[in-house]
């Protein structure tokens, strides 16, 4: 995807959020995060949005310590306020990241084409994901991804997120996952072993296989979406499945 189309559904996916939040109550569960309320979740994505626009804006080298996180969030917000200083925090990173130049140079937390890709791509799917639990707070399922987005978000989580020698996801003995699409090119195949995880952009029969809409991966493999709902066709070691949704969270 282009950065361009990061920074869009950077800017659709927030917008959708802050509307969600402001027609549910703010004291409401996330289904999805269980020990949050809807008030959580919208405080730590305004926070990431603050911490994301002030890296890419002051172009920072290194990750800013705690007293310049403290700074840049500001006194949090009163829940009458919440929803409003959500919406200008997003505002202000869409802004940043639309203004940014091509050669932007700063610190990133994983290899990326470029900071500024990184920045985009990150934070679009930083918020997607949250936008769907704030939609589960709301008691609504809200809309879906697109394909193209949904593919490029499972992408990043696979081959970015799952793969750092630091991973929980391991097994006594070497298994695999194959992740295919079923409305695009999408094919992952994912080795789990007592070494840290591999994936390669490939299919070929595994362990388990996991088939569905690139909307419903996503949400699957982000444990977003409860196992054995049909949404996703499981063939093979559904263990490896349970291994992944206990193990495969993003602190």
């Amino acid at each position: 995807m282009e950065i361009t189309a990061h920074i869009d559904a950077l800017r659709r996916e927030g917008t959708l959020l802050a509307d969600a939040a402001a027609r549910t109550d703010l004291t409401a569960a996330v289904p999805t995060c269980p020990e949050w309320q809807l008030r959580d979740l919208v405080l730590h994505t305004g926070r990431v949005h603050r911490w994301a626009a002030a890296t890419v804006r002051d172009g920072l080298p290194a990750p800013m310590d705690a007293e310049r996180h403290q700074a840049i969030w500001g006194e949090e917000p009163d829940d009458a306020d919440l929803v409003e200083w959500f919406r200008a925090g997003h505002a202000a990173l869409v802004d940043t990241l639309t203004a940014a130049p091509a050669d932007l140079d700063c610190w990133t937390f994983f290899p990326a084409p470029s900071p500024l890709a990184f920045w985009a791509r990150r934070q679009a799917h930083e918020t997607a994901v949250h936008r769907i639990d704030a939609d589960a707070a709301a008691g609504t399922e809200g809309p879906h991804a697109d394909p193209d987005f949904a593919q490029d978000g499972v992408d990043e989580l696979l081959g970015a997120f799952a793969i750092p020698a630091r991973s929980k996801v391991h097994s006594e003995r070497r298994r695999t996952i194959q992740i295919s699409a079923s409305d695009g090119p999408g094919r992952w195949l994912v080795t789990i072993g007592p070494e840290p995880l591999t994936v390669e952009r490939a299919e070929r029969p595994a362990d388990l296989t996991l088939t569905g809409p690139a909307r419903d991966l996503y949400l699957l493999l982000w444990n977003r979406l409860p196992a054995g709902t049909g949404r996703v066709a499981t063939a093979g070691d559904a263990a490896l499945l349970d291994l992944w949704r206990e193990t495969a969270v993003i602190g």
